[in-house]
């Protein structure tokens, strides 16, 4: 789909919705394609797509969202409606990329209308998404959608291989991340692995009736605020560094600023780790409902089988019924619930049907 816009003369769309799950490959086309874009027509053409490919260009600008659980306003006020009126610094084009444009909000989104309908002949915006489904219409239908393919099983596990990771642990993380390469690479790191042995606990602890000895979702939300933690850290040093090349008279905006983007990121990460801690407590009983129904070949953590093996029965209907639970409460966490209340009580809710 790409490859006949990029030819000469190139006739490129002035939006694309690139949608797909984790690690098929949406960001590293978006940045060829913005590059294949800037250095049409550059001097030196080579060292323009060089600047693109690294991020850069000044002709290129790469979104992503600051708010806990939705795109602001201000994420493409100016970086995107603004700057897409002015012309270009060197290149013949601007381009602009937007991560996760499922989190555009109602409003966001329609300060973004204009842009996406009538863009400047010089501007293209390319839209990233892994849940096509959760993209406004009125954005979907103003773009052209290109599909990206996960990876297969086979090759999701031998990239982690190649990487160092034992087999049947790249497997399992293969698995539990849906095949999201990305996700999956996440899952056989260090911070994964301790994710995934307090979701572990959570989960056996409900099949045990062990919830109110153990409360395992204390050891949850701890793994998951120590996500958020490391990710301010990161940001922490940034803005030192900021800070230093900073005039007196600007340190306190420079600084209130940091502070605001720190908070964001660090509610995202952590709200995303419980997101995904919560997704590993589902697959557990969803790995307990297979072995139930003698289908050791669908149960993700395979590298687990005999832990799995050694929990009391569970029937399908169960699992099912705790699947349900739990889902309900990762939808609930986009409402800004207390998140240590929703743990606890969904614990005790996962130990009721459970029992039965």
């Amino acid at each position: 789909m790409l490859a006949p816009a990029l030819a000469s003369p190139a006739h490129p769309s002035h939006a694309y919705l690139f949608h797909g799950p984790g690690g098929s490959g949406k960001r590293a086309v978006a940045r060829e394609l913005a590059a294949a874009l800037l250095s049409e027509g550059a001097p030196d053409p080579e060292n323009a797509r060089a600047r693109a490919v690294g991020g850069v260009h000044p002709d290129l600008t790469w979104v992503t969202p600051s708010g806990a659980h939705e795109i602001l306003v201000s994420d493409i006020d100016g970086p995107v409606i603004l700057a897409a009126s002015r012309t270009p610094f060197e290149s013949s084009r601007r381009v602009f990329v937007i991560e996760r444009a499922d989190e555009l909000g109602d409003e966001a989104a329609n300060r973004m209308l204009k842009t996406l309908e009538e863009p400047p002949s010089f501007v293209h915006l390319i839209l990233l998404t892994d849940r096509l489904g959760e993209v406004l219409p009125t954005i979907r239908s103003r773009c052209q959608a290109v599909r990206f393919e996960a990876p297969d099983e086979a090759d999701a596990v031998a990239e982690l291989t190649a990487a160092g990771i034992e087999q049947s642990l790249a497997l399992a993380c293969v698995r539990l991340a849906l095949q999201d390469s990305e996700r999956a690479r996440e899952l056989a790191g260090e911070d994964g692995r301790e994710l995934r042995e307090a979701a572990q606990r959570y989960a056996q602890a409900a099949v045990t009736g062990e919830m109110t000895t153990r409360r395992p979702w204390i050891e949850l939300l701890k793994a998951a605020r120590a996500r958020g933690e490391l990710a301010a850290v990161a940001l922490q040093e940034r803005e030192r560094a900021e800070l230093e090349l900073t005039a007196r008279k600007e340190r306190r905006r420079v600084e209130s600023e940091w502070n605001d983007r720190i908070r964001r990121v660090k509610r995202r990460v952590q709200t995303g780790a419980l997101d995904l801690a919560l997704q590993l407590v589902s697959l557990w009983f969803s790995d307990l409902a297979a072995l139930a129904w003698g289908a050791r070949e669908l149960v993700r953590n395979a590298d687990r089988l005999g832990e799995l093996g050694q929990s009391p029965e569970v029937a399908p209907t169960q699992a099912f019924a705790a699947i349900e639970l739990v889902e309900e409460t990762r939808r609930r966490f986009e409402l800004n619930v207390s998140e240590e209340l929703a743990c606890e009580a969904l614990g005790y809710r996962l130990e009721e049907v459970l029992r039965r």
